[in-house]
């Protein structure tokens, strides 16, 4: 039996359809690079870290990172700092969005990703396995080095376990007379 014509194009156009889509909509995580990553190592008895990162994205595309996870801790959010009444705070974030050729750094003060109630304290010299989920699903594998913990003076780098300081706060705490 003789297919119609009609019948037959539109099935040679799906499949060319189907095959050109994979073409023309590319795994958003092959368009992302990421370089200068790295998971700050705890002190003795701190049970949550931040990983920071640069991601470029070489696509024509924006897209946004939307997740991430790991198996080294309880949970691993996206997160950035924001000034508000006059005291930087952390916050959850939905989304972190990559521009079209261009990059995003995940830094200190800014964009991150906290690594919360570590299983294991993130010793200098470990790896942690980390997975970056975009918006289209697709993921990122990466295998991240903990670099030993620098206190930086001025700088919002999750001092005192992450805790609201406010700017004009000591840069230091007396531990020996806390309550």
């Amino acid at each position: 039996m003789k297919k119609p014509l009609s019948q037959s194009i539109i099935i040679a156009s799906s499949l060319m359809l189907a095959l050109l889509s994979g073409t023309l909509f590319a795994d958003t995580a092959a368009d992302i690079t990421v370089s200068n990553a790295y998971v700050r190592a705890t002190a003795p008895g701190q049970a949550n870290s931040v990983a920071f990162m640069t991601l470029h994205n070489s696509s024509m595309q924006a897209y946004s990172l939307i997740d991430a996870e790991g198996q080294a801790a309880k949970a691993v959010e996206l997160h950035t700092h924001i000034h508000e009444n006059g005291m930087m705070k952390m916050r959850r974030i939905n989304k972190i969005d990559l521009p079209a050729h261009g990059e995003v750094m995940l830094k200190p003060g800014g964009h991150h990703i906290m690594l919360i109630g570590l299983k294991q304290a993130a010793k200098k010299g470990d790896s942690i396995h980390l997975s970056l989920i975009f918006n289209d699903g697709s993921k990122k594998m990466l295998t991240v080095p903990v670099k030993g913990m620098t206190m930086q003076m001025g700088s919002m780098e999750h001092k005192n376990g992450g805790h609201d300081m406010h700017p004009s706060a000591p840069k230091k705490m007396d531990h020996n007379h806390m309550h």
